[in-house]
């Protein structure tokens, strides 16, 4: 196994419980092992000519590089945002069994 198998996905949404469902959905269709949600974030961006400062809620999803493309998909359909917010970031060391279980628990059957 090698460490570049796994990453972090990063969603944002304004809606915390709405988050807190599509991890779910990921989680139970094995898209990410678990998400890590903060439920407090404070989001400052331009969009459409003007800079916002809004509350988001924040999950950090870990899952395999992989499977980035179908939660791109899934957020892509599933989210309120016209451009959902989905950044992938390489996880380059830790726990090997922690590792290990998160490549067990995003296993897709053949």
């Amino acid at each position: 196994m090698t460490d570049e198998q796994i990453c972090e996905v990063v969603v944002t949404a304004a809606d915390g419980e709405w988050l807190a469902g599509f991890t779910r959905r990921l989680v139970e269709d094995r898209l990410a092992a678990c998400g890590h949600q903060t439920t407090a974030i404070r989001s400052i961006y331009r969009w459409e000519g003007a800079v916002h400062d809004d509350p988001e809620a924040r999950v950090a999803l870990h899952t395999r590089a992989s499977l980035v493309g179908r939660i791109v998909a899934r957020a892509d359909a599933e989210h309120a945002y016209d451009v959902p917010c989905v950044l992938a970031l390489p996880v380059t060391g830790g726990n090997p069994a922690y590792l290990e279980w998160v490549l067990a628990m995003t296993d897709q059957p053949g």
